[in-house]
């Protein structure tokens, strides 16, 4: 409807082309900016529903916590292509009916320019293209090595059965054995579970990760014939916080810095304000992420997210210690709150929360109750 309304308008622009003043522009701003607001309060409740309603079945519907997330990450990924889809059709609306007043919209779009791109065929692409930031032409290989594919699934595969194995044979006996210290408050044992924790959750991350963004997502990019493949950067070397998070996965990246951070910038707001309120948005999509799989939103995802602002503080000072080694204190410390302090943390709190609302810690306290009421 917003593509067939922007023809309309381009071609009584292009008839009164001659006749333009400055007061035709911005009474023609006015209408954009209104009509702009039906069109994004369809896109809001069209993407907002998908995300609540994969949230609401996920949490109510479906109780083993690995397809659950499963479920939610592609709920998510969803809401964001949406969002992206939504607002990158906007800009170049407005580029198309007011040249003048928008930036130059990039070579590579013309090839398919504005309202040509909105068809099922380009939606479908950005469906599947492994990225989250719509474009209406992306850069394209000329042909399908379904040799590399196979690979990269044979990959996918054979990490997917590695994890399965370190996530039943190491995690699960040392989360459960951590049940009691945890019931008991005992911060000795507690340290010490994190500590053993840290190796195989780390181990677990590493070949998660590796089968996601370098095998799964170039899998989906060969067979999608999709050119860019900067999925992540080196941030095993990263000096400071914050490169990691701008490195480990850049597609969430890109969407963070195109739709939120350079927005809130450009319309005058603080980079640091702009940079929390990243973090915010960040934070609740992580909680999302683990605690509704899981059954338990207790916050401790979202936390952790929001406890990076003063981490990123905090390394971005001390990479500047020459006397000191900044640099490399600065990749130390992301390394240990990298190992010891975030994933096994977060880990065994998610699992007690779990095991106190329907395992061996709920069956504890039921016990308990109940012979209390049989000494009644």
């Amino acid at each position: 409807m917003a593509a067939q309304q922007a023809r309309k308008a381009f071609g009584r622009i292009s008839r009164e082309r001659d006749q333009d003043t400055r007061a035709d522009y911005a009474t023609a701003l006015r209408t954009f900016n209104a009509s702009w607001h039906t069109v994004a309060f369809f896109h809001g409740v069209n993407s907002i529903a998908n995300l609540y309603i994969a949230t609401k079945t996920v949490y109510f519907d479906i109780h083993h916590p690995g397809i659950g997330t499963l479920c939610e990450l592609h709920a998510v990924i969803v809401f964001l292509k949406c969002m992206s889809y939504a607002l990158t059709n906007r800009d170049l609306r407005h580029a198309y009916l007011h040249p003048e007043q928008a930036d130059p919209v990039p070579e590579l779009y013309k090839t398919c320019p504005y309202p040509r791109n909105i068809n099922m065929k380009n939606l479908c692409y950005f469906w599947w293209a492994p990225t989250l930031v719509y474009q209406p032409v992306y850069p394209r290989n000329p042909n399908i090595r379904w040799t590399f594919v196979l690979k990269r699934l044979s990959e996918v595969a054979g990490l997917s059965i590695v994890i399965w194995i370190a996530s039943a044979q190491y995690a699960a006996p040392l989360l459960r054995n951590s049940i009691d210290t945890i019931l008991e408050l005992n911060l000795t044992s507690i340290v010490e579970r994190i500590m053993k924790l840290s190796t195989i959750s780390v181990f677990c991350w590493l070949c998660g990760f590796f089968a996601l963004f370098q095998s799964s997502l170039n899998a989906l990019a060969e067979i999608m014939r999709f050119g860019d493949r900067d999925f992540y950067g080196e941030w095993w070397n990263v000096n400071n916080v914050r490169n990691y998070w701008t490195t480990w996965n850049k597609p969430v990246t890109i969407f963070m810095r195109r739709h939120i951070y350079s927005p809130l910038v450009g319309r005058g707001c603080p980079p640091v304000l702009a940079q929390i309120l990243v973090f915010l948005f960040s934070g609740v999509l992580h909680e999302l992420l683990v605690g509704v799989p899981t059954h338990n939103i207790i916050g401790v995802a979202f936390l952790g997210m929001m406890a990076q602002i003063p981490l990123i503080a905090v390394t971005n000072y001390i990479q500047r210690w020459s006397w000191a080694s900044g640099q490399l204190a600065g990749n130390m410390i992301f390394w240990l709150s990298f190992c010891l302090v975030g994933q096994p943390l977060a880990a065994l709190c998610y699992f007690f929360a779990w095991q106190a609302k329907y395992g061996s810690v709920s069956k504890q306290f039921e016990q308990s109750e109940l012979k209390q009421l049989l000494f009644r």
